[in-house]
């Protein structure tokens, strides 16, 4: 068995137009030899990745989800310009091939770009991939750091200083999420309001620095090298990048961060391999990143719960997409009790706080 990340079969109702695409692709890139072979990623709650394989290239097609889309989320255009910016002075982004802005090929735009092979740690780690506690922390801690070193990047230099408004990003953050949580809100999930009100009163005064966030960072967005499992090759999903609070970042990446001793619900919403043994708890984290950043960290509630109730938000913009049939996608079916259970979570990290 390879333990190298590959693509699968397509699901039920997000086809790509197989012969349309590859003759747009054969008019961008010439050199392309024989038919595609079109196959799907099993991700895709938000993007959906396709690996569009040819005789002589193997590449990655990226596009919306099929459904009702958040205002303003999903826009392929700036993923894939953000990326071809990024890639000169952070090596890790993969190589943007082509985009695609012609509604004729396809009902969205998409983009096109190199596959990186290797290995990407979803939910556990293969069984044939046997690490040793100092292994795997040793990875850890590799991971963490192209988080770091992304925050460090020079934006003016990269051409990415005008990405996003850059100061006031945590009370539009605050405000965003809440107003997208409530637009998406289904008559089964909570109303969620008590946490809003506590992110609203509780927001820090100003960002702790302005830098390149990445918005998604977690160890499933990350390509491993095959031939050496420390090192990070590649870091994916660039969709919601773009200029904010290093400490809102590592917050959004700590939301899905599932350690071992953490309970049995979260343990079954864990989507990638946190809890093995070695692994950095979410303390630890908080702390190395304050330690090689030298940023204040002492006290990180508001990051965590802002972190969670944003996963809960992205959860129900999802959850709404199926709960009135516009994806039949059956991972999404229990998004809502995620959310639920999300909430709970806020509020059990805000009555810890204030003891």
């Amino acid at each position: 068995m390879s333990l190298i990340d590959d693509a699968g079969a397509i699901r039920a109702g997000e086809e790509l137009n197989g012969p349309v695409i590859d003759a747009w692709l054969k008019s961008v890139l010439p050199d392309l030899q024989g038919s595609p072979v079109i196959t799907q990623f099993p991700g895709g709650a938000s993007n959906l990745t396709y690996r569009i394989r040819y005789d002589n290239r193997d590449l990655i097609l990226r596009r919306p989800p099929f459904g009702k889309k958040a205002k303003g989320a999903h826009d392929m255009a700036r993923e894939a310009r953000i990326m071809q910016a990024l890639k000169p002075v952070y090596p890790y982004v993969p190589e943007v091939l082509a985009l695609c802005q012609d509604a004729a090929v396809m009902d969205a735009d998409f983009y096109v770009m190199q596959r990186l092979v290797g290995i990407i740690p979803r939910k556990n780690f293969p069984d044939e991939l046997i690490l040793t506690p100092e292994q795997t922390r040793t990875l850890c801690r590799h991971v963490i750091d192209r988080l770091i070193e992304l925050h460090q990047v020079d934006v003016k230099a990269a051409g990415l200083d005008s990405l996003g408004k850059g100061e006031g990003y945590v009370a539009r953050q605050v405000s965003g999420w809440s107003e997208r949580y409530r637009n998406a809100r289904t008559p089964d999930v909570v109303d969620a309001e008590a946490v809003m009100a506590w992110l609203e009163v509780n927001q820090p005064p100003k960002e702790v620095a302005i830098c390149l966030i990445h918005n998604d960072f977690r160890l499933d967005n990350v390509v491993l090298d095959a031939e050496d499992l420390m090192q990070v090759t590649g870091v994916l999903d660039w969709e919601m990048a773009t200029l904010g609070d290093p400490l809102m970042d590592l917050g959004n990446t700590l939301a899905y961060w599932v350690q071992s001793d953490d309970d049995a619900v979260l343990q079954m919403m864990r989507r990638q391999p946190t809890n093995a043994a070695g692994m950095m708890t979410r303390a630890e984290v908080i702390a190395y990143y304050g330690e090689k950043t030298g940023w204040r960290v002492d006290d990180f509630t508001f990051y965590e719960v802002y972190g969670l109730f944003r996963l809960a938000a992205i959860a129900q913009q999802i959850y709404y997409r199926f709960y009135h049939g516009q994806t039949q996608n059956p991972q999404f079916a229990m998004f809502g009790q995620m959310v639920n259970y999300l909430d709970q979570r806020c509020q059990r990290l805000i009555a810890e706080s204030s003891r």
